[in-house]
Formats: C-alpha cells, sequence, structure tokens
C-alpha cells in the first residue's frame, strides 16, 4: 500500500512543482511563490521516504505503519496547508503549517523505532 500512495504522492508533487514553475510565476509574488516551491519540494522529498519505507515493508515484512502514516499526515498538513493558503488566502489555515511540519520531525523520530525492532 505505501508503494502506491508513494507513487501518486510523488506524481502530485511533481504536478505541484511544474505548476508552482510554470502556472503560478505570473499570478502571485515572490514570497507566494517561493513557498510553494517549498511546499513541493518537501512533498517531494517526502514522497521518495514514503516509497523507501514500503520497499522496506515489501522485503522485510516489517510494519512501516507509524513512520508511514505520520509522513502522509505531515505531508498533507504540511504541504496541502501551503499550497491551499497560497491558491486560496486562506489564512486561517496559517496554523495547520507548523503542526504538518512537527509531525514530519516525529515521523523521521519513529524511524528509530523501525531500525530498532
Amino acid at each position: 500500500m505505501w508503494i502506491q500512495i508513494a507513487a501518486i504522492s510523488g506524481m502530485l508533487a511533481v504536478v505541484a512543482g511544474a505548476f508552482g514553475a510554470h502556472g503560478l510565476k505570473a499570478r502571485v509574488g515572490a514570497e507566494h511563490l517561493d513557498a510553494w516551491l517549498t511546499a513541493a519540494h518537501y512533498h517531494l522529498l517526502h514522497s521518495v521516504v514514503l516509497l523507501v519505507l514500503g520497499l522496506f515493508a515489501a522485503y522485510s515484512g516489517r510494519s512501516v505503519k507509524l513512520p508511514g502514516s505520520l509522513f502522509l499526515t505531515g505531508m498533507i498538513l504540511f504541504s496541502g496547508s501551503i499550497y491551499l493558503l497560497v491558491l486560496t488566502k486562506m489564512r486561517w489555515l496559517g496554523p495547520v503549517t507548523p503542526i504538518g511540519g512537527t509531525i514530519l520531525i516525529f515521523a523521521w523520530l519513529s524511524l528509530l523505532r523501525v531500525g530498532a525492532d
């Protein structure tokens, strides 16, 4: 399951990056464009992590449910909130971004458990 999620997430990250580089350039200011590209960068990076976790689980038979769920949730909250902030200007989403970032930190820490099992 994690490999399929990583494939879809990675594809969406590339689409988001391309949209930011080409579709948003003339529509938003430099600050918003930088935020968008940061979100796309984190999105793609963590999609690769999900792919590696999926491959690890497939070959080892070990569960990656905790880190996979944390990475996915963190990506959605971090990158997703930035995407929506740039596109919709819904300022109430601002506090969601650091929550997503914090979850990504915990996702990375949860890998210590995977390595220790």
